[in-house]
């Protein structure tokens, strides 16, 4: 028989144990902080019927759908986002309590091109607020999104928010009454950081905008890239939509949140009101945020989400609102492996007990059943006999900080060597004080 060529299919990756443990522990730190701030967990299928994902995310998104028919030619798809499944649910299952407050870690597929930190399978991380109107909803995704980052160790982040509803003050000043023109030029605008003012200039000539509407969405562009504190800012944009009402509550509602969020404990520092924010155009109502990591320009957002007080409503007649906030965890992985900031250590375990030789293996299982006991992640090496060098390099290739060595002087003694690889530094300590000391890094830290 011909032998099959291990492969896998382009835009997929295999998450060996070097790259999982880093990312496990990151998933770990995210969930602690969603549990933190009070949801709860979900998990939902990763194959829906396509009709439940269709018609929600408009026609680009739609394109990357992994669609197809089911061995019962059923009309199936991959999730492409843990949202709708979510809208799903709240349908489905009317006596859950409101406001529902949950949070899912899972796959979704998108048949893209990949690229730096963008795959066709990777990882979402989700919290989202269901049957609440309040903006303090709003705010709190923000204060979970600079909790996330804190928690993860990321460097000079900034989350950038806007207000979907300025959108409807500048389509008034602009005198815009084609809502197909006025996506065209939303889309636009999302994409300044990208491509430049001169190109979005270029893009919506080119589409057909007249020159009177036109030049208003530059000046609408101008006024966002002048530098001023966030509460100018908003004033600024209040100023700029003048009296229309749509925008001037999109105003009011960007303000409230604002405050909540720097009374909830936010740094004024790591958040940027971004008029330019606009996200996707299908089903966001109100606020939008999106996180960018400064240190890595054009790397694109790490958290991102908004309010969608419309989507639900496409299951149900109850018109249901709901924000949430989502963390690209590969994309955020992939940007703290660039910066060098993943949490260090590679390896599960924390130490390996060795074998000294066969005569010690009952006094190694001994030790590693106190370290386990004493919840210290511990592997004992499994194949007495074996040279000690060779369970030096084992623990060293698989990145284990730290090894015990104890043989039958040691048994005898009731004592094992302690010693860490990286300096080489060995210390003896009684078994009986093994995992207090072991322990006393890991509290400080």
């Amino acid at each position: 028989m011909a032998k099959i060529e291990p492969r896998i299919l382009k835009g997929f990756r295999d998450y060996l144990p070097e790259v999982m443990v880093p990312r496990v522990r990151l998933l770990r730190a995210i969930s602690s902080v969603f549990e933190r701030f009070g949801f709860e967990p979900l998990d939902t299928p990763s194959l829906e019927y396509a009709e439940i994902l269709l018609g929600k995310l408009g026609p680009e998104a739609e394109k990357l759908f992994y669609r197809f028919k089911d061995a019962g030619d059923r009309d199936v798809a991959l999730r492409y986002e843990l949202t709708i499944s979510l809208a799903r649910v709240v349908a489905q299952y009317r006596d859950l309590p409101r406001p529902f407050k949950r949070y899912q870690m899972g796959p979704v597929w998108r048949a893209e091109s990949p690229a730096r930190g963008r795959f066709r399978e990777f990882w979402q991380c989700d919290v989202d607020i269901v049957g609440s109107q309040s903006l303090l909803a709003d705010a709190e995704c923000i204060v979970i999104d600079h909790a996330v980052m804190t928690a993860v160790g990321a460097p000079n982040y900034r989350i950038r928010f806007n207000n979907r509803k300025l959108f409807r003050g500048l389509q008034a000043r602009a005198g815009i009454s084609d809502s197909l023109a006025m996506d065209a030029v939303m889309r636009a605008v999302d994409k300044v950081d990208k491509i430049g003012v001169d190109a979005v200039r270029k893009e919506l000539a080119e589409g057909g905008l007249a020159e009177a509407p036109l030049q208003v969405v530059m000046d609408f562009l101008d006024l966002a890239a002048m530098p001023m504190p966030n509460a100018a800012r908003i004033a600024a944009a209040r100023e700029f939509v003048g009296g229309n009402e749509q925008g001037a509550k999109g105003c009011d509602e960007l303000q409230q949140v604002y405050q909540a969020a720097l009374q909830l404990g936010v740094p004024d520092s790591v958040m940027q009101i971004d008029t330019t924010i606009v996200r996707g155009l299908d089903y966001y109502t109100g606020t939008v945020f999106e996180t960018f990591l400064t240190d890595l320009p054009g790397f694109g957002s790490v958290m991102s989400g908004g309010r969608y007080d419309g989507l639900i409503g496409l299951f149900t007649n109850e018109e249901i609102p709901a924000v949430g906030i989502s963390v690209g965890i590969d994309r955020l992985i992939a940007a703290l492996e660039e910066l060098q900031k993943l949490p260090p250590g590679r390896a599960s375990a924390q130490v390996l007990v060795t074998i000294f030789d066969e005569s010690s293996t009952a006094y190694s299982q001994q030790v590693a059943r106190e370290l386990r006991n004493a919840d210290i992640n511990a592997e004992l090496w499994l194949e007495p006999g074996a040279k000690l060098q060779k369970q030096l390099k084992y623990a060293e290739r698989k990145g284990i900080a730290q090894v015990i060595v104890a043989g039958p002087a040691e048994a005898a003694a009731g004592t094992v060597n302690l010693k860490t690889l990286a300096t080489r530094e060995q210390v003896t300590l009684k078994l009986s004080e093994l995992a207090q000391v072991m322990q006393a890094p890991r509290e400080q830290h």
